[in-house]
C-alpha cells in the first residue's frame, strides 16, 4: 500500500492507494504525525510514501515503519521530457505533468490546477513538457481586494448570477469568479488554437466548483495529482 502526501501552501493532502485509491483527506501541517499514526493503525500494510512539497519543512518520516520514502524533486525519475527550468519547477506541477504523461500518452494535454494559485501546464504529443502559466487563485484574489484597499470587505466565494451587481459583496464575487472563468476559457482557447485535439484536465481544490461554470469541454478530476504521485512511486521506488 502507498501513501501520497501533497504538502501545499495552506494544507496537507493525503491519499492512500492499494490497487486503487482507497481514501483521501486534508489536514494542517502540524497534524502530519497524528494522521500518519492513524493511517498505520488502520492500514498496517502501508509500505511506501512519496512526499510532494511546495514549502520547506522538516519532518522525520523515518520514525514510521515505511519500507521506502521518496521526496519528489526534479532529480526524480520522471515519465516526460522536461523543457522547463528544472530548479524552479514546483513539485506539485511535476506530479501533475507526470500524471498527464502516463494517463494520456503522446497527446496534447493542458492541466489546470485551481488551488491557492492557478497553474496551467502543457505537455505535447511528443511527451515534452513545455511549461505553462501561474496566476492567483480564487481566494488569493478575494483576499488581495481586501488587503490592498481601505474599504473593500473580505467576502466568501459565492456563485452570483449575471454580470452586474447592486452591492459591493456581489460585485467582488462576480468580478473574481467570472474573471477566473474568462481567464481559464481564454487559455484553453489559446492552447487549443495552437495544438490539435487538446485534452484539458481541471483539478485542484476549486475544480468541482469551477467545472460547473465552464462552457468548454474538460475532464474534472480532483485526484489527478494523487494519481500522478502514485505512478511516480512505481518509477522511483518499486523499480
Amino acid at each position: 500500500m502507498n501513501i501520497t502526501l501533497d504538502i501545499g501552501n495552506s494544507k496537507v493532502k493525503l491519499a492512500l492507494f492499494d490497487v486503487k485509491l482507497i481514501l483521501t483527506k486534508s489536514f494542517f501541517l502540524n497534524d502530519i504525525k497524528n494522521e500518519l499514526k492513524l493511517i498505520f493503525s488502520l492500514y498496517p500494510k502501508v509500505k511506501n510514501i512519496i512526499v510532494c512539497s511546495v514549502i520547506d519543512f522538516k519532518f522525520n518520516f523515518e520514525q514510521f515503519d515505511f519500507e521506502n520514502i521518496h521526496f519528489l524533486s526534479f532529480n526524480s525519475n520522471l515519465p516526460f521530457i522536461n523543457n522547463y527550468s528544472q530548479k524552479t519547477l514546483g513539485n506539485d506541477r511535476i506530479a501533475l505533468v507526470s500524471s498527464a504523461s502516463i494517463k494520456y500518452p503522446f497527446k496534447n494535454v493542458l492541466i489546470i490546477d485551481v488551488g491557492t494559485c492557478i497553474t496551467y501546464d502543457f505537455i505535447n504529443d511528443k511527451n515534452q513538457y513545455n511549461g505553462g502559466v501561474i496566476s492567483p487563485g480564487l481566494n488569493m484574489r478575494l483576499k488581495s481586494l481586501n488587503e490592498f484597499t481601505s474599504k473593500l470587505p473580505l467576502v466568501k466565494l459565492d456563485e452570483i448570477d449575471g454580470f452586474s451587481a447592486l452591492n459591493t459583496k456581489d460585485s467582488i464575487n462576480i468580478g473574481v469568479l467570472k474573471g477566473v472563468i474568462f481567464e481559464i476559457e481564454g487559455f484553453i482557447n489559446q492552447y487549443s488554437s495552437d495544438n490539435q485535439n487538446l485534452t484539458v484536465i481541471l483539478t485542484g481544490g476549486n475544480s468541482k466548483f469551477l467545472s460547473k461554470q465552464l462552457k468548454i469541454s474538460i475532464f474534472a478530476n480532483q485526484n489527478f495529482l494523487f494519481e500522478g504521485l502514485n505512478e511516480l512511486i512505481k518509477l522511483n521506488i518499486e523499480n
